[in-house]
């Protein structure tokens, strides 16, 4: 582990990817709770139509995408609360069409195009330090926000009739949640790719849940195993010179079937 963090590429990615690891463990306990899923996956992919139109207009795509990926959770938050419609419905309609619409766009730009593919499947160890830099001060927006309200947030994935009646503005905090979350699963598809991105976000999370109790205990078990995956797979790929996106998931994935079958010996209290 000494010997790869010499390499300034190396070192960035490390950095990038415990800063992705804390975000998304942590958005991934409620994720998990709400049972929303289907909407970081349906956002990663949905952001697509954004890293198109920033390549195609030459701005920073990672910026773009998050723009997108902001108007495109107002929208679906506003849509479900407007129609008779159901979530997964509205998801899956935005999410095939801004694919839909990122393919069109990239046909327009001739030419094999890198910066696609590295968001497609992720690319950890490309990390630049401005990305970083971006990384880090949205990173910081949404652990404020998920700190700053946490007993709210936690009120209402657990009982949100009960938190209505305790006077909660559901509805507000709703939609600053999807925010976050649209946020924070765009800055995933810079390390992991739209394809693998909704990993890190369910299966720490997942794992807690089968190993803890308590509600505070899965919050930390998760972010533990998030780091612990991302460093997992890290060293992985650097010893087996595999891609790091796809070690990442696959640690994490062979943590997640280690619990899964250890559970009753492992589970604390």
């Amino acid at each position: 582990m000494l010997e790869i963090l010499q390499y300034p590429f190396m070192q960035r990615a490390i950095i990038g990817g415990l800063i992705l690891g804390l975000m998304l463990a942590f958005m991934g306990v409620f994720v998990i709770l709400r049972r929303m899923a289907f909407f970081g996956d349906g956002v990663a992919h949905a952001s697509l139509a954004g890293i198109a139109i920033g390549i195609l207009t030459s701005y920073n795509p990672l910026i773009v995408a998050i723009a997108f990926s902001i108007v495109l959770a107002i929208l679906i938050f506003y849509l479900e609360r407007k129609t008779t419609l159901s979530s997964d419905v509205i998801i899956g309609i935005f999410f095939t069409a801004s694919m839909a619409l990122g393919i069109v766009l990239m046909s327009l730009k001739s030419g094999y195009q890198p910066e696609l593919i590295s968001f497609l499947f992720g690319n950890i160890l490309a990390i630049q330090v401005s990305e970083l830099i971006i990384m880090s001060v949205f990173a910081i927006m949404v652990l404020s926000f998920l700190i700053y309200f946490y007993r709210q947030i936690t009120f209402i994935a657990l009982d949100r009739e009960g938190a209505k009646v305790a006077g909660i503005n559901t509805g507000i905090l709703d939609l600053i949640f999807y925010i976050a979350l649209a946020i924070a699963v765009v800055l995933g598809v810079k390390i992991l790719g739209i394809v693998l991105v909704s990993a890190l976000l369910i299966i720490p999370a997942s794992i807690g849940k089968l190993l803890v109790s308590s509600f505070k205990a899965l919050i930390i078990t998760s972010i533990v195993l998030a780091e612990i995956t991302i460093l997992g797979g890290l060293l992985l790929s650097y010893t087996l010179d595999l891609p790091a996106g796809g070690m990442i998931v696959l640690f994490g994935a062979a943590l997640f079937f280690i619990a899964l079958f250890t559970n009753k010996y492992l589970r604390l209290k």
